[in-house]
């Protein structure tokens, strides 16, 4: 093996060790009975685990997490895939103030925006702090950069415009060419976009303290509770909520690449006009 390939993977190896390390030690101490004065556990159990899923706090907490994340993800790729191929193929000069309103989101911090929401919607004829709406208004705030960055390099990399043109020369109106061609080239990226977007709702915790905090006890919320209470107990939340997200990851970007290397339908006899 040549020294620059041994270097390569010592270099790798030594990454790799620094990222599962302490991932490794958090499983350890999350099976481990008693764990004070030695470098291994005293015991292993898997009484942890039990107790945990046996917590119907727990079930309610991670279902909450994934209804609210689930739902602003679906209502953000709803709202923000028609409006950027309206404003990209019908309203092009405000084209840079969509992505301006889109990035704003970077520069707002989450406490501020958390506050802000409470002053307003704390009071009034229906208050809703501590309820799943304004959860839900929150994070599709928090998720608008993420979904209109994805979809719009999708649009720019399969160069949508020219796809549009060519359909459009071929017969077919830009609603139909929309569903039957740009969509399904997008749809990878749009993918990506959820992906993400998802992620960094399941992790969001300054907003879901915040704003609902025990009154909508989201997985977030929860995860700070136990801290107090058992640090093995924590290890395994932990560790299952890193599982929940891998396999979350897994199965998203398996359905990506099904997608992506689907082939289109051919449609006989032209396109319809619409």
């Amino acid at each position: 093996m040549k020294p620059a390939k041994k270097i390569h993977y010592l270099i790798t190896g030594l990454v790799l060790c620094y990222l599962f390390l302490p991932l490794a030690a958090t499983f350890l101490y999350s099976v481990a009975t008693e764990w004070h004065n030695s470098i291994l556990p005293e015991g292993l159990t898997a009484g942890w685990y039990v107790s945990l899923f046996h917590d119907p706090r727990f079930l309610d907490a991670l279902l909450r997490t994934v209804l609210v994340s689930a739902f602003t993800v679906a209502l953000s790729i709803l709202v923000m895939v028609p409006a950027i191929f309206v404003i990209t193929f019908y309203f092009p000069y405000l084209e840079r103030w969509l992505q301006g309103l889109a990035t704003l989101p970077y520069s707002i911090p989450g406490v501020i925006l958390a506050v802000g929401l409470i002053k307003v919607y704390s009071g009034g004829p229906v208050p809703l702090t501590g309820t799943f709406w304004i959860l839900a208004g929150a994070y599709f705030v928090v998720i608008l950069p993420y979904m209109y960055q994805g979809v719009k390099n999708s649009m720019r990399t399969v160069d949508a415009i020219k796809l549009m043109d060519a359909a459009e020369l071929l017969g077919a109106g830009r609603g139909y060419a929309f569903r039957t061609v740009i969509l399904p080239n997008i749809l990878p990226g749009i993918m990506v976009s959820t992906l993400l977007s998802f992620s960094v709702l399941f992790g969001e915790f300054a907003l879901a303290n915040l704003l609902a905090g025990g009154q909508y006890e989201t997985i977030q919320v929860y995860l700070m509770l136990k801290l107090d209470e058992s640090g093995h107990l924590s290890s395994a939340l932990v560790m299952s909520y890193f599982v929940a997200v891998l396999v979350l990851s897994w199965l998203t970007l398996r359905l990506g690449q099904r997608l992506k290397g689907k082939p289109g339908r051919e449609i006989k006899g032209g396109f319809k006009q619409l």
